[in-house]
């Protein structure tokens, strides 16, 4: 083979290596870890114009849909909307639990749950009285004591989220939101693999089951009462 040849074969080879060099080194850093869910809810609250939709909050929350998801309708079930809005915003919570529960990967919501809405006004009213508390939690979540193999959490989490969301959406006087607040602890341990919070969350929520019956019981023998 000429020389010629063969030093522009040698030439192309060096070029070609050099190139894919370049391109290792210049590749793009990794990714960021998960933007918390103060900062989410913050950043929707301040670039919001007219109003915000479930749609909107669901893509905001990217890949952290379940976990996010769960505790924003439980923290949604912690204002004091008027008697009867449990009934409204309680089923999206039973359905992001029972799709856990069913093992689905993506949170699946039916379009007229996306396309409610929040005034702007409002939803910044709720974010200025939500965001300091989540602040506040979120000092103290971290990874730790997690008792799921990776991928194994969903499905048991789901089952004590579904039972605490069904408590929700039941019309008990002040029923909703001890079992809301335990919800939004379960949420948040997910979020962050938090064994210790996810300890709090189910005993929490064991603790709402126990009031809730007690109150159904007691109205039950108060009625009896009166009806005697």
């Amino acid at each position: 083979m000429p020389d010629e040849i063969r030093r522009s074969m040698w030439g192309c080879a060096m070029e070609a290596e050099g190139t894919e060099l370049d391109t290792v080194s210049s590749a793009a850093p990794a990714e960021h870890p998960p933007r918390r869910l103060s900062r989410i809810f913050q950043e929707l609250a301040n670039h919001a114009a007219d109003k915000v939709t479930v749609g909107e909050i669901r893509q905001a929350l990217g890949d952290r849909s379940f976990a996010t998801l769960l505790v924003f309708f439980s923290c949604l079930n912690l204002l004091p909307f008027p008697p009867g809005s449990t009934l409204v915003l309680g089923p999206p919570l039973v359905l992001i639990a029972l799709q856990m529960v069913l093992g689905n990967r993506t949170v699946w919501l039916p379009r007229f749950v996306l396309s409610k809405a929040i005034g702007a006004d409002k939803f910044r009213h709720m974010s200025a009285k939500l965001i300091p508390r989540l602040v506040w939690i979120e000092q103290f979540i971290k990874p730790r004591y997690w008792p799921f193999a990776r991928n194994h959490a969903d499905r048991a989490i789901g089952i004590v989220a579904l039972i605490l969301a069904i408590a929700v959406t039941l019309p008990i006087p002040l029923g909703n939101w001890f079992p809301a607040f335990s919800c939004a602890l379960i949420g948040l341990a997910l979020s962050e693999r938090d064994g210790v919070l996810l300890g709090i969350g189910v005993f929490c929520g064991l603790l709402s089951l126990f009031v809730i019956a007690a109150v159904v019981g007691a109205a039950s023998v108060l009625a009896g009462f009166v009806v005697a």
